[in-house]
């Protein structure tokens, strides 16, 4: 088994607000966001990492994004794992479910959700603060650890931060 663990947040592309009558979980992604997911998710491909599963927040907007990463790094739609412990949490929350949810066998995992989890979360892991992950940004934790039970707070570090702006400046 592998020693490391590498987790990737994916916030949501940008969502519409098109249809204000939709619940928040109905909400579905706005031009941008249907521009911003697959360009986003090639920069992911360019990343060479091979990831083990996918898990989404069940808002429509969310599995928009993820179901546009998958198709990009070719992973299989129907094995995304749709997870309503991910959608409106804290990082805290988050946190706990992937150390008594997450497979060890799994070393590279991508988690789609929501702001401010996302941003929080990174923070716990960057040297330089984030003030806000923008939609259908995504940062990467690298933690030395065995298995998913063992990360926390403290012990993972930054390795990439890419977001759409940064693609398009």
């Amino acid at each position: 088994m592998q020693t490391t663990k590498t987790l990737i947040v994916v916030r949501h592309a940008k969502s519409s607000w098109k249809y204000p009558a939709l619940s928040d979980l109905d909400r579905p992604l706005n031009k941008r966001g249907k521009r911003d997911a697959p360009m986003m998710a090639k920069i992911m491909w360019q990343k060479n990492i091979r990831i083990d599963a996918i898990l989404s927040s069940p808002a429509q907007r969310t599995l928009k994004t993820a179901y546009a990463f998958a198709k990009a790094i070719e992973f299989p739609l129907n094995q995304i794992i749709i997870n309503a412990a991910i959608y409106e949490v804290t990082a805290k929350d988050l946190l706990l479910t992937i150390q008594q949810n997450f497979n060890d066998e799994w070393q590279n995992v991508l988690v789609f959700g929501h702001n401010y989890c996302c941003t929080e979360l990174a923070n716990w892991y960057a040297e330089d603060p984030i003030e806000n992950i923008p939609t259908c940004g995504f940062v990467a934790i690298d933690f030395n650890q065995a298995k998913w039970a063992s990360i926390n707070k403290i012990n993972g570090r930054i390795r990439f931060y890419e977001y759409p702006k940064k693609q398009l400046d």
